[in-house]
């Protein structure tokens, strides 16, 4: 099997699955079952200071979206950081690590916003012996409300300041926690990095309601009749982690900063899609609390016999598809394809056809024998048949070669040198 061994930022761990920090987290006995089963590292549930007690509701504390299988899609969740004491915490932390050597231990932090309580409370975990920490800033419910979590997270400056004190105060690694909560996830990360963050780790949670109680008139999850926002994670959550991720692995200024991903892992294809846009590592928490501990171990073997049928290293695979992430303007427009139908693979429910007969571009044609085809001179290869058919690989999309005559234009294929030219951009058919 291929050697998944993971040293990122210098924290090592047998394989790069880690578990987020989140219940699965929370203590002592959590995370030595989480070992046990194979994970490679755990990121501490986030620890707070010794303040006002942090008092978690009693009623239900997650709402879910279900596929149609009741596959679990997403979860919101309402639980604030760790009710449990502060010291309670930090000798199950020491007494965890001395056990597990091998195994990588971060811990979530979330504090006031001053240079004294980080001060105060990364002195006071600097003998726990875990291998780094964890900065929360993207909490989006109850703990930002006191202006931690995404209060911090959402304002760049802060981010930077509050990343420079941790590294003054500590000799501990730092990983910086970013929101999806805002309009562009670079300028967050760009001041972690200028704050001297040795990595980020992305997405935290987003901000959400995942549906409503219509006898109580509610959000849920609904607490004595009332409801709030609170944070949505899992598969429904991975494209918009994917392409912050990305953004960041391609972004001049933040580029070679060391990512943790997050968002959605549930499979080692997930994890092997974030590790080929630029993370060098992944946690993962829905999949855990959704099917157990033990998924762990389909993903190191996923991942390892991807590997070595494609001859890789671990290290290969991180960032491999990043120069292929480009914008619009720089996507080959000379290339052409168009939809073909397998009639042997075809059980004939008609889904392509109602798809693109109504919302698409009408074309699919249907005979009186209920055989669909493809009338290239209509079909622009938007995709949607391939996307809604219940047969995998029944539908395809099929290259036409350059100087081939697209019967939908008329034109060659090959004709436009670049975007510059062609006839859909508005300044080149100004130019004509």
């Amino acid at each position: 099997m291929a050697d998944l061994s993971s040293n990122f930022i210098g924290i090592k761990s047998p394989n790069p699955f880690w578990l987020a920090s989140a219940p699965p987290t929370d203590k002592k006995y959590n995370v030595e079952r989480a070992y046990e089963a194979g994970w490679g590292g755990v990121v501490w549930k986030t620890l707070g200071s010794e303040g006002p007690p942090i008092v978690n509701v009693s009623g239900p504390r997650y709402g879910v979206v279900h596929g149609a299988d009741r596959r679990v899609l997403g979860i919101n969740n309402i639980e604030l950081i760790t009710d449990r004491p502060l010291e309670v915490n930090l000798q199950e932390i020491k007494e965890v690590k001395r056990k597990w050597r091998d195994r990588a231990l971060v811990i979530s932090l979330m504090v006031p916003c001053d240079e004294e309580s980080w001060k105060d409370i990364l002195k006071r975990i600097e003998d726990t012996e875990a291998d780094g920490v964890e900065l929360n800033f993207g909490c989006p419910h109850g703990m930002a409300e006191r202006g931690m979590g995404s209060a911090v997270g959402q304002v760049p400056e802060y981010i930077e300041m509050v990343t420079a004190w941790v590294k003054k105060h500590s000799r501990m690694p730092c990983i910086v926690k970013l929101t999806p909560n805002i309009t562009s996830i670079l300028p967050p990360a760009i001041a972690a990095k200028h704050g001297g963050a040795d990595a980020v780790s992305l997405i935290n949670t987003v901000k959400s309601i995942t549906n409503v109680d219509l006898d109580h008139f509610s959000p849920f999850p609904m607490i004595d009749g009332k409801g709030s926002h609170g944070g949505y994670c899992g598969p429904a959550v991975k494209p918009i982690a994917l392409n912050m991720v990305a953004e960041i692995a391609r972004e001049r200024e933040t580029r070679g900063l060391p990512i943790s991903g997050i968002g959605g892992v549930t499979t080692w294809r997930d994890a092997a899609e974030f590790m080929a846009l630029g993370a060098g590592n992944v946690q993962v928490c829905t999949a855990a609390m959704t099917y157990g501990f033990k998924i762990v171990q389909e993903m190191i073997s996923g991942l390892s016999q991807y590997l070595d049928e494609k001859d890789i290293g671990l290290s290969d695979l991180v960032g491999r598809a990043v120069p292929n992430f480009v914008e619009w303007q720089e996507l080959n427009l000379n290339y052409v394809t168009k939809a073909r139908i397998n009639q042997d693979a075809c059980i004939k429910c008609g889904r392509c056809y109602a798809a693109c007969e109504d919302t698409s571009h009408q074309a699919i044609w249907m005979k009186p024998d209920r055989v669909f085809e493809v009338n290239d001179a209509e079909c622009v290869a938007c995709n949607l048949c391939v996307d809604v058919c219940p047969v995998q690989d029944c539908i395809t999309m099929m290259e036409l070669p350059k100087g081939a005559v697209d019967p939908r234009t008329g034109r060659t294929v090959g004709d436009y040198a670049n975007w510059t030219t062609h006839p859909n951009n508005p300044m080149a058919r100004a130019a004509e």
